[in-house]
């Protein structure tokens, strides 16, 4: 029974640090072919398919769209710039609100060296069902990015947005790109177009 168990741990062990370098290995390949870093996290899947329009719209030299939750925090530093994006979830919650990945990255984003960057912050939030709390997760992954010394690009007009409240609307405009797949699909395309193009003239490149 002992041989057993350990013959199990040790298994599990050789797979978590194949699992570890395979990460260490991608993220490496991901930083040495693009400038501009696109990363994201979804709970639904509507984060990631805006990472995958954005990574069309966008017209500069701009990775593979990757999960954050799949590199080490330390591999953000590679990159010029950064795209990134987040959903809203745990409704009601003083923080954390992301409900995915992020919400286990921020503090250690925070301790990073971003100074010189450029970053941009995209999310997907529901404007009817949960119009207190729209996107709220903007503005902390906005607020760990800035805290790192990034400047950041990319604020929206709250013009258009049918919303009670949201924490992510700092001086009068949303600090990144606000998106609702759940109420208004149909503006998502449009909306991602504009604010790509919007970015590159903030010199995000």
């Amino acid at each position: 029974m002992k041989a057993a168990m350990l013959t199990k741990s040790t298994f599990a062990g050789a797979r978590l640090a194949i699992k570890a370098a395979s990460r260490r290995s991608a993220s490496m390949r991901i930083g040495a072919r693009a400038e501009v870093g696109l990363f994201y996290s979804t709970s639904t899947g509507n984060t990631e398919a805006a990472a995958d329009w954005i990574s069309q719209k966008f017209e500069g030299d701009i990775s593979d769209p990757t999960d954050i939750g799949e590199i080490d925090v330390d591999d953000l530093t590679e990159y010029s710039s950064l795209i990134v994006g987040a959903p809203t979830w745990n409704t009601g919650a003083d923080e954390g609100r992301s409900g995915t990945a992020w919400d286990e990255v921020l503090d250690e984003i925070k301790d990073l060296d971003l100074s010189g960057k450029k970053v941009a912050v995209f999310g997907c939030g529901d404007s009817s069902s949960y119009g207190d709390y729209f996107c709220d997760a903007i503005e902390e992954v906005y607020s760990a990015m800035k805290s790192a010394g990034a400047t950041m690009v990319g604020s929206v007009a709250t013009d258009g947005y049918d919303f009670s409240e949201s924490k992510s609307v700092i001086d009068g405009k949303f600090c990144g790109l606000p998106l609702d797949e759940d109420n208004e699909s149909d503006m998502t395309e449009d909306r991602i177009a504009a604010w790509c193009a919007q970015i590159s003239g903030e010199g995000l490149a």
